[in-house]
């Protein structure tokens, strides 16, 4: 079977969506014998996709087309077209912002999340107007729905309509090979040469967007954390800026513990597993999530986790985390002070994790993935 997988949406692997595509396109790689994948990629983006070379075919796509609105117009009067020309059979647009109105040929999509429901200024007007009234109309004219998680399937039956059971829910993956315990002692000789950091720290691995993952609320529980116990742990920052990221600067910046608060910007996947290893604690306050990929990477690293259970992260990390009411920072204050005071609740967390980690296999959902294919 011939199947296209569009790739544009990944904003060059720096988000969730970026790191869906790039799993999974690993994953399918166990598949190129049996079937001729084409990924069809942004020409800045090709270096990502090395892996794949010589098992699937790269077609470039114009930077050009880049920028939403034109890569929105190019998907939807060029691809079909191109889809067209090369007999393609299946097409996979893996997020809700690029599918298809017409296609010749099947149209797989995934969901990852409904946020412009629930998270009030996550984006701006434009965006949040075609998240809620453009993607409910293309969404009904899919082939299949791809969701990520059981809430996010009940969420689009909700919000457009489309029952549950002719959705498939896919659970994300993550790939064990790079996320596991490792050797934490070399991990924290890296991460301390590298960022210099020396001190136990929470770690917070999310793109700098306000107001929907929550960092100002963490800071300020942060804050009132450090006052309390006068502890020598940090909080760190990990992910590049986004929409409303100049408040979070502000807040860490306007900190009276502000040398205790330390923003890397994005970290690149080579390290993100001994950054995970090196953290005393995994901090995960989101406001809103469609499945929360980093406290599931956390996990298999062998770091405890603290986590809100907004949107689909109840599912995702289960009994396995330390829970928090993301909207309260004095809860949020509370759960670090806990956290950080008990050895061993941390270890327990630990196992715990380890255990959660476990249910999160591309290897195995992959599959799954296919079947929506062929079916």
């Amino acid at each position: 079977m011939k199947i296209a997988l569009s790739t544009s949406v990944m904003q060059r692997g720096k988000s969730g969506v970026g790191q869906y595509v790039l799993a999974l396109t690993r994953a399918l790689l166990a598949h190129a014998d049996e079937h001729d994948f084409h990924l069809l990629v942004l020409e800045e983006d090709l270096p990502l996709f090395d892996f794949a070379q010589g098992k699937m075919r790269l077609v470039p796509v114009a930077e050009q087309w880049r920028p939403a609105v034109k890569n929105i117009f190019w998907h939807q009067t060029i691809l079909p077209r191109w889809l067209a020309n090369e007999g393609v059979q299946v097409l996979h647009v893996p997020s809700y912002r690029r599918m298809l109105n017409r296609a010749p040929c099947k149209r797989v999509s995934t969901i990852h999340d409904l946020a412009p429901f629930h998270v009030s200024g996550k984006y701006d007007l434009a965006r949040m107007i075609y998240g809620r009234v453009m993607v409910k109309h293309l969404a009904r004219r899919q082939d299949q729905i791809l969701a990520v998680s059981t809430h996010t399937a009940r969420d689009v039956h909700r919000f457009f309509g489309i029952p549950v059971q002719k959705q498939k829910v896919v659970l994300n993956g993550i790939d064990h090979t790079r996320f596991h315990i490792g050797h934490p002692g070399s991990a924290k000789t890296y991460v301390e040469k590298r960022w210099k950091l020396t001190q136990p720290f929470f770690l917070y691995v999310s793109r700098l967007e306000h107001p929907a993952k929550n960092h100002v609320r963490l800071i300020e529980a942060f804050n009132h954390f450090k006052q309390v116990t006068g502890s020598d742990w940090q909080l760190v920052l990990a992910g590049g800026d986004w929409h409303g990221a100049e408040h979070i600067h502000a807040a860490a910046k306007s900190s009276p513990f502000r040398h205790a608060i330390h923003t890397l910007g994005f970290v690149e996947d080579a390290v993100l597993p001994d950054l995970y290893r090196a953290s005393s604690c995994m901090v995960y306050p989101s406001l809103f999530e469609g499945f929360g990929l980093p406290p599931v990477e956390a996990m298999a690293c062998g770091t405890p986790v603290i986590s809100s259970i907004a949107g689909s992260l109840d599912e995702v990390v289960g009994k396995a985390a330390q829970i928090v009411n993301p909207e309260d920072v004095l809860d949020i204050a509370e759960a670090l002070r806990f956290v950080a005071s008990d050895e061993e609740r941390r270890t327990l967390l630990t196992r715990l994790g380890l255990e959660n980690a476990r249910r999160f296999d591309w290897s195995k959902n992959a599959n799954q993935v296919l079947e929506a294919y062929l079916s």
